[in-house]
């Protein structure tokens, strides 16, 4: 199925295109253009959800290096089509958003370019099959995503947002890459469908763990789980398009994904079980905690982002308790957690796009997203308040909205694993169903806050940056779908439940696919359930803290700023820098003589260190030819030169000696019969020279200082050692020959390239490419020295002008 790696890679192919369509139809927004890509992905992948729902996977491969088993090979499923759909949908909605929110004055195609890159590598995550390709992409997400994040290059405190999130994300993908390593050594595939299929073998393997922990981690960083969610809020720093794409829909459920895809694989065991959930639940519960004393609607809808995301992480690792029972009726029955957690996975996409885009509607209309400065907006914003109110009630879990069914479900995952006695959960399972109902009732009261702060309340003009006025209809269309979404989805669940939600769950759980039907109908009624009365203990408790909000915020004192992990993070980047700073200071002399003996000492470690340990000082010269009188002249002659240079007053002497190196070695050529050689040496020692003479012309004179003493024995140990290894190197190659020359198949180079010159035919033919390479370089060289004189020209004749 082509169609797969096409979705993967028109984005990029857009990517290239975007500066040429923003120069050619400069009248026309360019937006318009990029919203035409995911559009069309869109379209196209909607047309094979019939055929998913039906258990039908699409693969294709294209061979990239096959003998090591790295192949682009592309997998359509249930999993990896919910994604796709969220990427390329909510991309969608993103770009139409941006066309309005963002100025033409803004540096449109760059935007675009990033988003583009962003979005085709996201699709490479969630279809690639091949564990190595798979890192590709997942690192290319932090890097495209850097690039947004710094988009407003010119503001501190996103540079500094960007640098976070690239520092935290990539050395979480660094991890997961060992991990996929490990799998690799223990299961000799790099096919996660094969990893998956084989790994019941290896659950005993030592480094199943170590894989596991490693993969783990990339995911808790991409996701921004407790505490690497440190990166998060500083990266709301990026235009509120980016915000609402990224940190809500796609690269913020990267790491969702991954625990998803890798839930048949590590799903059942105690380790993963515990962290997932545990992670999750302790993310849930921190970031709704501090969402409510956010005083930026961004920096809250940051944190509500973080506590969603633990949200949807603890149901994946309470259902893959599932696994643990194998191939049973009640393993089914716990796997309700990840058919819950993928359904707020939709449901968090739509209600939380929109939030972040009424955030970026108020922001750019009022000029502020300070909620001490708001109030009053609802009779002069009435369609932006309703959308607000739509995505804040359903991330509160209230009906008629597509958050309560999913928030209803998470409560039963959370009382039905608390009832398990695997996992030591009969003595702490009693903690999911309170953490749980804890966050959700911090949950309720951030959401509160979006809707009634605001919006409500006394209007003051005079703390606003610009007069506030009604948002353009354009700006209002994509929250707009994606509020009818939030009560579509609500009044009609099992339709999102049967088409996308079912086959993933066969994804995530393959082995118990045929066990029995994998997720119930989504309903919104059950009864008066316990899971009911939680639900109005969570409205009854957050109504109570919001309207007492200022009696009791003083418990936020308790965690100071400096106890934070944003400052121990900043805390160990100084430290860092500070002394990397002074370590670099340290050998970075400015005196190009250090250099080379740092250079030279790594040489005499690497190399004579290589030849003792391999034992490689044995050689043997019988069989060497006798020296000739010409060869030992010639040789007295160059270390005549070379102690001379050591001595030289001058630097016309120090470069007429070291040409008598060069010219001496063009000699050696003559008596060993290669003219060619020998004219070649010529040529270029004679330019050198030449070229040194020019060059040093121009250089103020040469006031030879006397070094100390022990400099000078130090450069004499130096040398020496130098050319002792270089002589101990010689000698030990010509004594072993572990291969056969390869100067046999030279010898016939007349019959295979019809050259006579064995020395021609090698370099014109057998190195074709190498030499055309280095006339290529040279010509690049000549290219950068004519443009900087021809600069240098132009800018003397406009002085000249003056």
């Amino acid at each position: 199925m082509f169609i797969v790696n096409l979705a993967i890679i028109i984005p990029f192919l857009a990517a290239v295109l975007i500066p040429l369509l923003n120069k050619r139809f400069s009248g026309i927004h360019i937006g318009w253009f990029v919203l035409l890509v995911p559009a069309a992905l869109f379209i196209a992948l909607i047309r094979y959800i019939p055929s998913i729902a039906d258990g039908e996977t699409y693969s294709h491969t294209i061979n990239w290096i096959p003998s090591y088993g790295i192949n682009f090979t592309t997998y359509l499923d249930g999993l990896s089509m919910i994604f796709a759909l969220l990427i390329t949908g909510i991309g969608s909605l993103v770009i139409l958003y941006s066309i309005y929110y963002l100025s033409p004055k803004e540096s449109l195609s760059h935007f675009y370019v990033y988003l583009l890159l962003f979005m085709g590598a996201m699709l490479g995550v969630v279809f690639s099959d091949n564990l190595m390709v798979l890192y590709v992409f997942w690192e290319l997400t932090s890097i495209s995503s850097f690039l947004l994040i710094a988009f407003w290059y010119h503001r501190k405190r996103s540079r500094q947002g960007a640098q976070k999130s690239l520092l935290i994300t990539v050395t979480g993908g660094f991890s997961m890459f060992i991990g996929f390593i490990f799998l690799y050594v223990m299961t000799d595939t790099l096919s996660i469908r094969e990893v998956v299929s084989t790994i019941s073998s290896y659950t005993d393997h030592s480094l199943f763990l170590p894989a596991m922990l490693l993969i783990l981690l990339g995911a808790f960083t991409k996701s921004a789980q407790f505490p690497f969610h440190i990166w998060l809020p500083d990266a709301m720093e990026a235009p509120t398009p980016v915000s609402a794409y990224l940190h809500s829909a796609t690269m913020v459920k990267a790491g969702i994904y991954l625990v998803a895809r890798f839930t048949p694989v590590f799903g059942g065991d105690q380790v993963w079980f515990w962290l997932v959930s545990g992670v999750g639940l302790l993310t849930l519960f921190w970031g709704s905690f501090n969402a409510v004393r956010q005083i930026d609607l961004k920096a809250l809808l940051a944190y509500s982002t973080i506590s969603q995301l633990g949200m949807i992480m603890s149901m994946f690792g309470i259902g893959s308790a599932a696994l643990h029972f194998g191939y049973s009726t009640e393993s089914v029955v716990y796997t309700q957690a990840t058919f819950a957690a993928l359904f707020h996975l939709v449901n968090h996409s739509t209600f939380k796009g929109a939030l972040f885009m009424v955030v970026g509607i108020v922001d750019h209309e009022v000029g502020t997203r300070d909620i001490r400065r708001l109030g009053g907006l609802m009779a002069l914003m009435p369609a932006t308040f309703t959308i607000a109110l739509i995505g804040s009630f359903s991330m509160a879990g209230l009906p008629p909205f597509n958050g309560f069914l999913s928030k209803e479900m998470f409560f039963t995952a959370a009382l039905n694993i608390s009832q398990l006695d695997i996992f030591s959960l009969s003595t702490w399972g009693v903690l999911f169903p309170v953490i749980a109902w804890t966050g959700s009732v911090f949950t309720f009261v951030y959401c509160m806050i979006i809707v009634f702060k605001p919006f409500l309340g006394s209007y003051h003009e005079e703390k606003l940056e610009r007069p506030p006025h009604g948002a353009p209809t354009g700006m209002l269309i994509a929250p707009g779908i994606l509020a009818m979404l939030v009560v579509g989805i609500f009044f009609f669940p099992n339709l999102v439940g049967n088409y996308l939600i079912r086959p993933a769950m066969s994804s995530v759980f393959p082995v118990l696919a045929s066990a029995a039907e994998l997720g119930q109908p989504i309903s919104a009624w059950h009864g008066f359930i316990p899971e009911l009365w939680m639900t109005i203990g969570v409205v009854v408790a957050g109504v109570f803290l919001y309207i007492f909000h200022r009696y009791w915020k003083v418990v936020y004192k308790l965690f100071p700023e400096k106890w934070t992990f944003n400052e121990l993070y900043t805390f160990s980047l100084t430290q860092l820098e500070g002394r990397s700073t002074t370590i670099t200071n340290g050998y970075m002399t400015g005196f190009l003589r250090d250099y080379m003996v740092y250079i030279f000492l790594f040489f005499i470690a690497a190399v004579g260190g290589m030849l003792f340990f391999t034992d490689a000082f044995s050689f043997d010269t019988s069989g060497n030819a006798s020296i000739s009188k010409y060869e030992w002249i010639i040789s007295f002659v160059m270390m005549a030169a070379a102690i001379a240079i050591l001595f030289a007053k001058s630097r016309l002497t120090a470069i007429l000696l070291n040409g008598v190196l060069g010219f001496s070695i063009a000699a050696f050529f003559v008596v060993f019969r290669a003219p060619d050689l020998a004219l070649t040496q010529l040529v270029v020692e004679s330019v050198t020279t030449v070229l040194f003479l020019v060059c040093y012309y121009f250089l103020p004179e040469w006031k030879k200082e006397d070094a100390p003493r022990k400099t000078k024995n130090n450069n004499l140990i130096i040398s020496v050692s130098v050319g002792a290894v270089f002589v101990l190197v010689g000698l030990a190659v010509q004594n072993g020959k572990l291969f056969e020359t390869i100067s046999g198949y030279f010898e016939n180079a007349y019959e295979l390239a019809g050259g006579r010159n064995i020395v021609n035919a090698i370099l014109g033919d057998f190195r074709a490419f190498d030499t055309m390479l280095e006339v290529v370089v040279l010509l690049i060289a000549g290219i950068g020295v004519y443009t900087l004189i021809k600069l240098k020209a132009r800018k003397e004749d406009e002085t000249f002008e003056d």
